[in-house]
């Protein structure tokens, strides 16, 4: 191991919606219209808002369980309509840029762990500040969604580390749940989707109430 590697973390995993980019509002009014135009009972926001994370389909199933299954790519595609039309309308967290050029002048590899499809995150991270920022990355339909841990698994065998060399960051239980299954330790943030109170069963090291707790936490433990 390099002597130019961090402390206690080798490898920091980041989930991206409610995470790093602001984006849980617009996604649960997404996932509600998309219901509603294919005939089901709109979710409640928290119905929304809990399968945040999930793959995509994984997601929307849960979301409208009044939907039949042969409307799924129907549903899909409303869902998708109507994110592209407000996907503009996300941005980072403010502070998120200023914690992920920290960390990687420190040497940890950083990754992101996402529900997004594959397209969606590669269209995301298109942004110039961005570009180079992360080492690697993972999706949910290349590989399995939350809280399966095989994006986990995935990183730590691309990367080299241990489990107990890797950190999950995520907003939801099912980020905090991966991160238990892989065998890794977990932070959690609370401005994202989940009740932060749902969290502590899955005995995250943190749980951090705004991005700049996340930065303290992450430069004196990480």
């Amino acid at each position: 191991m390099s002597s130019t590697r961090p402390r206690r973390f080798d490898l920091i995993a980041f989930d991206w919606d409610g995470t790093l980019f602001d984006s849980t509002k617009i996604i649960v009014r997404c996932i509600q219209r998309a219901v509603v135009d294919v005939g089901g009972a709109m979710p409640t926001d928290k119905a929304a808002s809990y399968v945040i994370g999930m793959g995509l389909m994984q997601a929307l199933a849960h979301a409208a369980p009044d939907v039949p299954q042969e409307k799924y790519p129907e549903l899909g595609a409303r869902y998708r309509h109507h994110y592209t039309a407000h996907q503009n309308d996300i941005a980072l967290f403010d502070g998120v840029l200023a914690l992920l050029e920290e960390l990687k002048a420190r040497h940890h590899w950083l990754a992101v762990a996402t529900g997004k499809s594959r397209r969606g995150l590669d269209e995301a991270l298109r942004s110039v500040q961005l570009k180079g920022m992360f080492d690697g990355s993972r999706t949910a339909d290349e590989t399995a969604g939350k809280p399966h841990p095989r994006m986990l698994e995935e990183l730590m065998r691309e990367f080299g580390t241990a489990p107990d060399r890797t950190l999950m960051i995520g907003d939801t239980t099912h980020d905090l749940q991966m991160a238990v299954n892989a065998g890794c330790a977990g932070v959690g943030v609370s401005y994202g989707a989940h009740e932060p109170g749902d969290f502590h069963a899955l005995g995250p090291l943190f749980v951090a109430h705004t991005v700049a707790e996340l930065h303290t936490w992450l430069l004196g433990n990480a």
